[in-house]
């Protein structure tokens, strides 16, 4: 029979909102083992790589800078001081509506500040290194789980076993823990799925997240920092299924001559400055947040579209929740009513979100016409509000005015 090792907390899943959770608990000072069978890609062009990006919108840099991390991955950020919207819906792919919402509206800080994901697993696995009390074992999965009032013990995929008082499944949509703990999910498919890659272009972006609006999804273009030397963007462009399989094959020439016709010719001729990814689109919302010894963390607990930048930000607040009611409850971690709450705390306001986002990717895809007009209208509506363009900008980062 293995040994078995103690540890106040198993973290299964090493994406960024894992190795995120990993360093936050280890800067509390919990025991912390964190696993993932596929080790991180840290490096741009290497196979495997995740080009995309994430925004940490101003609670999550806040997090961050209390778990030491921010300090990393400052001299890296992108700010986002201003959110465009074009909706180019009419009979001609052009702008035909532009409204920007400015974050010194509410607030003396950016909206967030963008970075891409492989460098910040790369800092992220950095971080932990230098952490006596949190052990990544990369190549390493969670095999099974045995939970009891007292305790859970998880086997690994090398044979190990681990006792623990909290397992944190940041293990993806298809999160082998969730579903070990008996935990459903509500899974909503729009048949879309996006391309990620980076491009570089003539004009500055100046800060300005622009997304452009036709049909079959937005067309996303975010700051980047310069890349050798030239103006850079990353970009997030959704289509229906079999068009982004289309466009993902061209020849670069061609495929650049679809994207500048997409982009509205915003930014000038823009140029492909990374390989091409594919990533499927879905809504998803675990039906609850925790279970016996057990709390659903990022992408295990909740899937949305890459609309508003609220995906990772979510999974953070996930996190900053769960942080504090450990801490609370650090003399019976992982106790029923530690984990009661923390499901009581997150899951009304990450169902209203996934349904808010839900909503937004409907319209964005809109076909005919006649929808696309009416999306214009209520854009337009919503903009010209002063109080309601403000209570958005303020729900959209998840703060309070």
């Amino acid at each position: 029979m293995s040994e078995i090792r103690d540890v106040d907390i198993l973290v299964s899943g090493g994406g960024i909102a894992g190795l995120t959770a990993a360093a936050a608990f280890g800067a509390r000072g919990f025991d912390v083992l964190c696993v993932d069978p596929t080790p991180p890609v840290t490096k741009r062009d290497a196979q495997g790589s995740d080009l995309r990006t994430t925004a940490f919108l101003q609670p999550s840099q806040k997090l961050l800078e209390t778990i030491g991390l921010w300090q990393r991955y400052a001299p890296h950020a992108a700010a986002l001081k201003t959110m465009r919207i074009v909706d180019a819906g009419g009979q001609i792919a052009e702008p035909r509506l532009v409204k920007e919402f400015h974050a010194n509206e509410i607030s003396e800080k950016p909206f967030g500040w963008n970075l891409p994901n492989w460098l910040l697993r790369r800092e992220l696995v950095a971080f932990l290194q230098g952490m006596p009390n949190v052990d990544f074992r990369q190549g390493v999965g969670s095999r099974s789980l045995f939970t009891r009032t007292d305790e859970a013990r998880v086997g690994l995929s090398d044979g190990s076993q681990i006792r623990c008082k909290l397992v944190i499944a940041a293990d993806g949509r298809n999160s082998a823990i969730r579903s070990a703990a008996g935990i459903d999910v509500k899974t909503m498919r729009y048949g879309q799925k996006a391309l990620a890659f980076a491009v570089t272009h003539p004009k500055p972006h100046e800060n300005v997240s622009t997304e452009i609006h036709r049909s079959g999804g937005p067309f996303t273009l975010v700051p980047l920092p310069d890349f050798q030397g030239q103006n850079s963007s990353a970009i997030v462009w959704m289509e229906k299924g079999p068009e982004v399989d289309r466009l993902a094959t061209l020849a670069t020439p061609d495929f650049e001559a679809a994207m500048n016709a997409r982009s509205c010719d915003l930014f000038g001729p823009l140029s492909l400055a990374s390989r091409r990814t594919v990533w499927p689109i879905i809504s998803q919302v675990a039906q609850r947040m925790s279970s016996e010894r057990v709390a659903l963390l990022a992408e295990a607990a909740h899937v949305v579209p890459p609309i508003g930048a609220q995906g990772l930000n979510m999974s953070l607040g996930d996190l900053s929740t769960l942080l504090d009611l450990a801490t609370a409850n650090r003399a019976d971690l992982g106790c029923q009513q530690m984990l009661d709450s923390y499901h009581k705390a997150r899951h009304g306001e990450v169902q209203t979100r996934v349904t808010g986002i839900d909503l937004l990717n409907r319209a964005s895809m809109a076909e005919k016409q006649v929808l696309r007009d009416v999306r214009a209208a209520g854009l337009n509506a919503l903009y010209s509000l002063a109080p309601v363009r403000k209570t958005l900008m303020q729900m959209g980062l998840g703060v309070r005015g």
